[in-house]
């Protein structure tokens, strides 16, 4: 008699022999979209007027794969906001390089939108769960007169900033705090404790920027953060009142929210076990 079939083992959940995980690195002008996140259904056209990163990246690796594809990010952006390095990962097979990813997906992706790098990555990398830190940085342009140049990436501000005062008023947010007084009334997120790692305000020229990281953001956290920031440089504030709105926990009494055009996504951080580039490392 014929030996009977071995029962084949089940598959461990994640990509299949025949697949792999990828990392990738997109860097996007968020001017022309509306956010990150995708509005439509997978394989549904996008709403007119409406176009998502998302989905315009999803559509371009599933040209490249042969397949329908799908990405999960590490932080989804507002509408206007740019990223130099957000991070995404998808299934995809094996047999592609990393080069055909990245040059190929590329291709496919409108002039606002490209795939830096693709890192082959074990199957329980999660861009999202995965990261340990993200980083954002604002840009404020500050002169009597608006931009005209690279207008896109700088919010405007008119009256003179004391760069220094906003350094030493931001401080007061480091560490792990609630801070629901720089949430909007939108936000999702079950609880709002965070774990504000570094805030540095600075002055280059006619240019400050307030580069921020923490273990996660709340919905406009960054945003609300510098239309709170913004009194303090031009002295309506004393450089104690962003202590006493994280105290507070009231939004109503913070600053307002900040135009989302000065604002990128510098990307995550992860640990060096993932093997990703130097940039998104912590």
């Amino acid at each position: 008699m014929p030996a009977e079939p071995v029962p084949s083992r089940p598959r461990p959940s994640g990509a299949s022999p025949a697949r792999r995980r990828f990392a990738l690195g997109v860097e996007y002008d968020g001017s022309e979209f509306s956010g990150w996140q995708r509005l439509n259904k997978p394989g549904e056209p996008e709403r007119r007027g409406e176009p998502t990163v998302q989905a315009v990246l999803e559509q371009a690796l599933s040209f490249v794969a042969g397949e329908g594809v799908e990405v999960v990010c590490a932080g989804r952006t507002d509408a206007g906001v740019h990223a130099s390095a957000q991070v995404v990962h998808f299934d995809g097979p094996a047999q592609r390089d990393v080069r055909g990813w990245v040059l190929g997906t590329t291709s496919r992706l409108p002039p606002s939108v490209c795939v830096r790098w693709c890192v082959p990555v074990a199957d329980d990398f999660h861009a999202r769960f995965s990261a340990r830190a993200r980083r954002y940085r604002y840009s404020i342009l500050n002169r009597a007169v608006r931009p005209a140049l690279q207008r896109q990436y700088l919010s405007w501000e008119r009256r003179p900033l004391d760069a220094a005062a906003m350094h030493r008023s931001a401080q007061a947010l480091v560490g792990e705090h609630d801070f629901s007084a720089f949430r909007t009334v939108h936000c999702q997120a079950p609880h709002a404790r965070r774990d504000l790692q570094f805030i540095a305000v600075e002055r280059q020229g006619d240019v400050v920027t307030v580069e921020v990281q923490a273990n996660a953001f709340l919905h406009h956290m960054v945003r609300n953060i510098v239309g709170s920031l913004l009194p303090v440089g031009r002295g309506e504030q004393p450089e104690e009142w962003l202590g006493d709105l994280l105290a507070g926990r009231d939004r109503t009494v913070a600053g307002p929210t900040a135009p989302s055009a000065g604002l990128v996504f510098l990307g995550p951080r992860y640990p060096a076990q993932w093997g990703l580039p130097a940039e998104v490392e912590l």
